[in-house]
């Protein structure tokens, strides 16, 4: 399609050119298998330790603490039921009413997929999205096995304080998970500083190839593996390296790492620009999320009295990409479960809508949204049984009862 405004990054970014010339030697000339005794094969086993070096520098941890996995649906699943067969004898697990379907379904499905009867914590969170720490020490006890908490949220940007969370569970003896898809490469991570165990990252969220995640082992950690079979990942996760997309994935984090700049500064001015506008100019819209504890690139703006998927299919007819919440929830009927556990009205969270940008998104980008979403908005009012009754008043940012402000 020519000219598309692609706005839903947090859904799933653009191949980097870099990426995909990193990638293509091992679709043809370097086909050999990584595991192989051959030297044909054990070049490539050169490139994949490389590609881990690299990504073991995004986060600030050691080469041998980065397993490769499919997605970081995987990861996910991998850390959070290793866990629980690390301490069988714990039947506890903490976590958030926010958290990606890939954790929040599978937390509340382990009873039937273990077997065993299992206690689930998932912590309320505020009207702008954040975490009560003191709800969450009060949360940990004996019996908890394991935390997994998001770094960042997909739908609304806001990020945890995962250091503090992480620290709180390590006192007490019990295992950290977070899933950091949204987070890497979008803000400074050292794991060296952050004591959590076990970290989830997905390729296809920083300019890498679908089908490639990481799971991050803290050394010392104890691990139980998810895939198995074959030696391969020294024995935690079997099955043949997927070595293009391994090499892409750590060429990805090299732009990653260069681009961190950019991506709190050029992107984050452009999200900004971009927000401000939509609220300035749009009546009765409020932002959902904190309006600083949140990733450069995420805004979440609900649209009072309209639908959400509406917005979606006006904004395709100019070739304008956005969402209304996680991809993997979409084509659902029910508002957000992030917006509902965030309090915001039902008469907005239908219509709420994600901008998440990228380093390839342009000024000249953000202006045809903003020339576009606001007529948009209006027509759907026009068409609404409800807005005729309910306009007298205009809430904008300013009288959002939130506190992101």
């Amino acid at each position: 399609m020519a000219d598309v405004v692609y706005m839903d990054n947090n859904a799933t970014t653009r191949v980097a050119d870099e990426v995909l010339a990193a990638m293509q030697p091992f679709f043809a000339d370097l086909y050999g298998n990584p595991s192989s005794m051959h030297s044909f094969g054990g070049q490539v086993g050169r490139h994949i330790d490389q590609a881990r070096e690299k990504i073991a520098a995004i986060l600030g941890a050691e080469p041998e603490e980065i397993i490769f996995t499919s997605c970081g649906t995987e990861s996910d699943s991998t850390a959070i039921l290793s866990s629980l067969q690390s301490f069988p004898g714990k039947r506890h697990i903490v976590t958030t009413r926010v958290e990606h379907p890939a954790v929040k379904h599978l937390c509340e499905s382990l009873d039937s997929l273990t077997g065993h009867k299992h206690r689930l914590t998932q912590l309320a969170v505020e009207r702008d999205g954040t975490l009560d720490l003191a709800a969450y020490e009060a949360s940990l006890t004996e019996d908890t096995a394991v935390v997994s908490v998001m770094w960042a949220n997909n739908e609304t940007g806001v990020i945890f304080p995962i250091a503090t969370m992480a620290e709180m569970a390590k006192s007490r003896g019990i295992l950290f998970h977070t899933d950091a898809v949204q987070a890497v490469g979008k803000i400074p991570i050292d794991l060296a500083r952050v004591p959590v165990d076990f970290l989830s990252l997905s390729g296809h969220k920083l300019h890498a190839s679908k089908g490639i995640g990481v799971l991050y082992v803290r050394k010392g950690s104890p691990f139980v593996p998810f895939m198995v079979g074959g030696h391969q990942e020294r024995g935690r996760r079997g099955g043949t390296e997927n070595s293009a997309a391994i090499v892409g994935l750590g060429r990805a984090c090299e732009l990653a790492q260069a681009n961190l700049a950019r991506e709190n500064s050029q992107v984050r001015a452009l999200r900004d620009r971009l927000e401000n506008g939509l609220l300035a100019s749009v009546p009765r819209a409020m932002l959902n999320g904190h309006k600083r504890e949140r990733l450069p690139n995420t805004t979440n703006i609900s649209f009072e009295f309209v639908e959400g998927e509406a917005i979606l299919l006006h904004l395709d007819r100019y070739n304008i990409c956005a969402s209304s919440g996680s991809a993997c929830t979409s084509g659902s009927l029910e508002p957000s479960h992030v917006l509902r556990a965030m309090g915001v009205p039902f008469t907005a969270a239908h219509g709420s809508v994600r901008l998440s940008l990228s380093v390839y998104n342009t000024e000249a980008e953000v202006d045809i949204v903003l020339a576009k979403l606001p007529p948009i908005i209006a027509e759907l009012r026009a068409m609404s049984p409800f807005w005729e009754s309910s306009h007298s008043g205009s809430v904008g940012q300013s009288q959002c009862d939130c506190k992101c402000s």
